[in-house]
């Protein structure tokens, strides 16, 4: 399948910047490039069932091949929360996040932990394409580096054998979950 441009039901510049890495040599455009500031519900009990709700509303509302990711923070000894409330954790921003994960898990020796991510592209016609990806590794006992967003200061990847908050944006994004999604749904496509 031959795509020239993609909106991406996101205003995340990290999302997008991303997605322009790997779908090379295709227009990609935001939805605030289309003129959309709302949120979009994402009513559904998955990251797959986010990604979908996402990216169908802006290929229906512009009738525009569309591109949407819902991913999050699993961590195991929570069950695999925050999940699919990662961005809404703690009713904060990132740094209130990233303080509850750390209380929650004060004490507690099982620190495994994945990022997890679903992408999904919907054509104006309704029919829709996924990918998902993982990258695996444990919770830091505090922050460190200063790189990254989210949940990053706090995340130990073992494929990179160190932090993303101290891993480089090109290092990051070489293993990171939603790349892998994207890589997935490249070779689906």
């Amino acid at each position: 399948m031959e795509l020239k441009k993609i909106a991406v039901a996101s205003g995340n510049e990290h999302k997008i910047d991303e997605i322009k890495s790997i779908f090379k040599g295709v227009e990609i455009i935001s939805m605030h490039e289309l003129g959309f500031d709302g949120d979009i519900p994402e009513t559904g009990v998955t990251f797959k069932e986010n990604a979908l709700l996402k990216a169908e509303f802006i290929a229906k509302k512009f009738n525009i091949p569309a591109l949407a990711d819902d991913s999050g923070l699993c961590v195991d000894a929570l069950d695999g929360a925050p999940g699919i409330y990662s961005a809404r954790f703690s009713g904060g921003g990132d740094s209130e996040n990233r303080k509850l994960l750390l209380k929650k898990l004060d004490g507690i020796e099982n620190r495994k932990a994945r990022f997890e991510s679903a992408v999904c592209l919907c054509l104006p016609d309704g029919k829709a394409f996924f990918g998902e990806g993982k990258v695996y590794g444990n919770i830091l006992k505090c922050e460190e580096g200063e790189n990254g967003f989210g949940y990053d200061s706090l995340f130990y990847c073992n494929d990179l054998k160190k932090g993303f908050g101290t891993a480089s944006p090109e290092e990051k994004n070489s293993v990171s979950h939603r790349y892998r999604a994207l890589c997935d749904l490249r070779e689906k496509l």
